[in-house]
């Protein structure tokens, strides 16, 4: 992060009441744990092609008879 964006931050914040400041903290806190994790697609890439078509059709089949039914009494 550039030292201008965290500058105009801290500027801002310092004229915030003490509540406002916590507040932009606790944001702050959350967006840093929201922050996407994982690989990209790219990385991924080698592993396309790796289950047969015969067992990604028993997936599909599989996937069709029980998870698109909605249990009305399991929430």
């Amino acid at each position: 992060m550039t030292t201008l964006v965290v500058d105009k931050v801290v500027e801002q914040m310092q004229v915030l009441p003490h509540e406002l400041q916590w507040q932009v903290l606790e944001f702050t806190r959350a967006l840093a744990h929201s922050v996407t994790r994982g690989v990209s697609g790219r990385t991924l890439l080698r592993f396309a092609g790796v289950i047969s078509s015969d067992d990604v059709e028993l997936m599909r089949q599989a996937i069709e008879r029980g998870c698109e039914q909605v249990d009305a009494n399991g929430w």
